[in-house]
């Protein structure tokens, strides 16, 4: 257990949780700064459960206790909180803190400094492997979230064979049929979460087909139970999913990609290029 992070520990223990443990398991995820330093109590009435059911919780986890449990938190945020920049404040002129467009950048200083902690490092890398060694890669991602699967989808093909895109009106479960023990299905899914990317996951996990899911937290619907989870607003205090934090996200993977890949990757653009010059796809 020393060796998994504290979110990780909790993801993989949250299906055998109760109800009100559960509760805690998403107050924890989201509020991990505040939580570090609040009794069992504090931390039970905000996340509207009684102080013992947060006490279980910590042993449902495998610590001895709560304090136990809370010292795992405040390392992972001292080792954390040494990797960020200077805060939003030394940023931004107090005059302009509440300019609406200085927010929303301030906002996306807050997420993209943290898609750089070293727990999104490992698991970034981990997805590159998998986006590499897979046979054949399902990418799907509807409504609000089809915009980032339809980038992932042509940038990942400019990279590599087999990358195949779900089309919106429902396509997944004739190509999935099609993928075996050595494939991937990558899922973008935000809020509202849709029903169809969440049976898309399911069924990707079922099947033994690796499952990378892209979203906001790792507890949403499709992160609890995913492989890897590539968050990307964890801590944002914001009502609304960026665009531009989901894209910083999927070029962190593509340059981890093209770090690992290189050869392979030259070989297949060269035969794009070959394609793109005959068939004069661009006016250039």
């Amino acid at each position: 257990m020393e060796q998994l992070y504290f979110k990780g520990l909790v993801k993989e223990k949250f299906p055998h949780l109760s109800a009100g443990q559960k509760k805690v398991a998403n107050y924890l995820i989201e509020n991990l700064d505040e939580a570090a330093f609040k009794t069992a109590y504090q931390i039970g009435r905000k996340a509207e459960v009684s102080e013992t059911t947060v006490i279980r919780f910590s042993y449902s986890l495998g610590f001895e206790g709560f304090s136990k449990m809370q010292e795992r938190i405040q390392k992972q945020l001292l080792h954390q909180n040494q990797l960020d920049i200077p805060n939003e404040s030394a940023l931004f002129p107090a005059e302009n803190q509440h300019d609406p467009f200085t927010k929303v950048i301030e906002s996306e200083i807050h997420i993209l400094r943290h898609l750089l902690d070293h727990i999104n490092v490992q698991d970034i890398w981990k997805a590159v492997d998998v986006l590499i060694q897979a046979d054949q890669i399902l990418i799907a991602g509807h409504r609000i979230s089809h915009a980032a699967a339809y980038w992932f989808s042509h940038t990942l093909s400019s990279l590599r064979e087999n990358v195949s895109l779900c089309s919106p009106t429902g396509d997944f479960y004739e190509k999935f049929c099609n993928l075996t023990d050595k494939s991937a299905v990558v899922v973008f899914s935000f809020p509202r979460y849709a029903n169809e990317i969440v049976k898309i996951a399911e069924c990707a996990k079922e099947n033994g087909v690796c499952l990378i899911v892209v979203t906001d937290r790792l507890l949403s619907p499709v992160g609890r139970i995913s492989d890897i989870a590539l968050t990307t607003e964890e801590h944002a205090e914001t009502g609304t999913n960026s665009i531009s934090s989901v894209i910083s996200l999927l070029d962190l993977v593509i340059a981890g990609i093209h770090e690992k890949d290189a050869k392979r990757i030259q070989t297949h653009q060269q035969k794009l290029e070959r394609l793109y010059s005959n068939y004069e796809v661009f006016n250039e």
